[in-house]
């Protein structure tokens, strides 16, 4: 059985889904190795920057080891 579509305030609306266009889009410029060489430079400063906080982060968040002897200044020891 067929349905009914509601109906819609404006014309062009009900209307979309139906039209198609016959123009293309015109087709995309093609990068200058100058263009291409700038991209690849800034994504790989990116890269660099991702495993330079990771190179430099891991270490921080490891737990805190205290050392074997306890070290303690002279103004703690003068008490």
């Amino acid at each position: 059985m067929l349905r009914r579509r509601e109906p819609v305030p404006f014309a062009f609306v009900a209307e979309a889904d139906r039209f198609r266009s016959n123009v293309a889009p015109p087709p995309r410029e093609s990068l200058s190795k100058a263009q291409l060489a700038a991209r690849s430079l800034v994504g790989l400063t990116v890269v660099a920057g991702l495993a330079g906080s990771l190179l430099f982060g891991v270490p921080a968040l490891q737990p805190h080891r205290a050392p074997a002897t306890s070290q303690q200044s002279e103004a703690v020891q003068g008490r």
